[in-house]
């Protein structure tokens, strides 16, 4: 059992178990693969935040099975969210799994790889417990990475699973993320990008205070890090504080990642979301104000229970005044063991429908934001070279990796990938955005 693959779902925070897990099956002497076909054993590291993400679990899981059933595969794990949530429906009804790992366990993955007992293995440790500090394999960048300042969450909304999949909101040691900042920094990392289920909430279960903003600019000290994205910034979380050292820290991307989920006060309220819909009506132009040139990112969820047609509208109207540039946008998922669950909804097809509708709205308001970039020069980190469209790609300050599309651009001289060059826009590619090298 030399060889193993390990496919990465869901999440940025659950990559970060991934990565962990990936150094810890290097330090025990496993030879990594991308390649199942050619691994001895296979690990799936497994999302089940909603259905859509439950449902590519479980067609990563069958497909590792079909791979076992020809002999080339001899052990396959499952870890992560749908271990922890579902592990005695996954044992009964999927036999081809040999392992299953919770997401209080991750560092148990070599000890789960190895045990060849009759009973098949289960490690399911406490979802609460302190952060584990191991190592990573960084598989992302070339020249960015990700940095989990805290696990779990403690908000509690009423749609949302997280806290009994994840456990309760547990901060890292500042000094800890820290150190591994410097790390990432000597290994090449420019962009450092902070997730967290709620990065607003830093701090609070240690030091009895939010301290995200003196954890970011304790970072931009940081040698060799030049941009710093925040991810997942709750709108009640952002006070006078965290905006003045957004707006004032010159490695502190003017990106800024907010999910509001909707803008109805009483779908606010009914989904336990901390603050208001006026409230965010007020948080938006401020940002703008002090903040110039921000992009602005969201989440919105549609058919959220108590979402008729005038407050879908509501929400329609809100997105169409305040032009957010960037938008995740997701039809509501009743998932079980949440109160959202049994509050009466609209159903799955017109909850699609209206995200529909949304994303050709925010579509609009993209292709706006795009126009009114060219001629502009922005600051590009060069990912590679694409040879399909014979440029090189990369992202600025205004797109976040996997979820914001690319800068495509041509060069005079070779670009390396991890590096960082002025780019003047010239137009449009296919949604993404193409220029020259300045």
């Amino acid at each position: 059992m030399n060889k193993v693959c390990l496919i990465s779902l869901g999440c940025a925070k659950n990559l970060i178990d991934s990565e962990q897990m990936l150094s810890l099956l290097d330090d025990a002497g496993y030879e990594l693969t991308a390649d199942p076909e050619e691994a001895d054993a296979a690990i799936v590291n497994t999302c089940a935040f909603i259905e859509s993400a439950k449902s590519e679990a479980i067609e990563n899981i069958l497909n590792m099975g079909r791979l076992k059933e020809t002999g080339k595969l001899k052990k396959l794990i499952v870890t992560g969210c749908l271990a922890q949530r579902y592990k005695d429906e996954l044992l009964t009804e999927m036999p081809e799994i040999d392992a299953l790992v919770g997401t209080g366990s991750v560092g148990d993955v070599v000890e789960a790889l190895r045990d060849e007992g009759e009973r098949k293995p289960q490690f399911f440790g406490d979802i609460n417990a302190p952060l584990d500090e191991s190592g990573r394999v960084v598989s992302t960048g070339p020249g960015w990475a990700y940095i989990k300042i805290a696990e779990g969450c403690s908000n509690n909304c009423a749609y949302c699973v997280i806290p009994s999949i994840r456990g309760r909101y547990r901060s890292r040691p500042m000094e800890n993320i820290l150190s591994e900042a410097r790390a990432l920094a000597e290994t090449g990392t420019r962009e450092l990008i902070v997730v967290a289920q709620d990065p607003t909430m830093y701090g609070m279960d240690l030091y009895r205070r939010r301290a995200l903003a003196e954890l970011t600019r304790e970072l931009s000290k940081i040698e060799g890090i030049e941009w710093i994205r925040l991810h997942y910034l709750y709108p009640d979380g952002l006070n006078d504080e965290l905006i003045g050292t957004i707006a004032s820290e010159p490695k502190v991307l003017k990106y800024l990642d907010i999910p509001i989920q909707h803008i109805n006060n009483k779908i606010l309220k009914d989904m336990r979301r901390r603050g208001t819909g006026d409230e965010i009506r007020a948080l938006l132009p401020m940002l703008r104000e002090r903040i110039p040139g921000v992009v602005l990112r969201t989440s919105v969820i549609t058919g959220l229970p108590g979402e008729g047609e005038a407050e879908f509208e509501e929400l329609c109207a809100f997105l169409r005044e305040i032009k957010i540039e960037r938008a995740g946008v997701f039809p509501f998922s009743p998932e079980e063991g949440t109160p959202a669950y049994d509050m009466p909804h609209v159903d799955t097809e017109e909850a699609q429908r209206r995200a529909d509708l949304i994303r050709e709205l925010q579509a609009e308001i993209m292709e706006e934001f795009n126009a009114s970039r060219v001629g502009t020069v922005t600051r590009v980190l060069c990912e590679g070279f694409d040879q399909d469209a014979g440029l090189y790609v990369g992202r600025s300050f205004a797109e976040s990796p996997d979820v914001d599309g690319y800068i495509y651009f041509g060069s005079p001289e070779e670009c390396e990938a991890g590096r960082m060059y002025d780019v003047i826009i010239r137009g449009d590619l296919d949604g993404d955005l193409a220029g020259e090298r300045t």
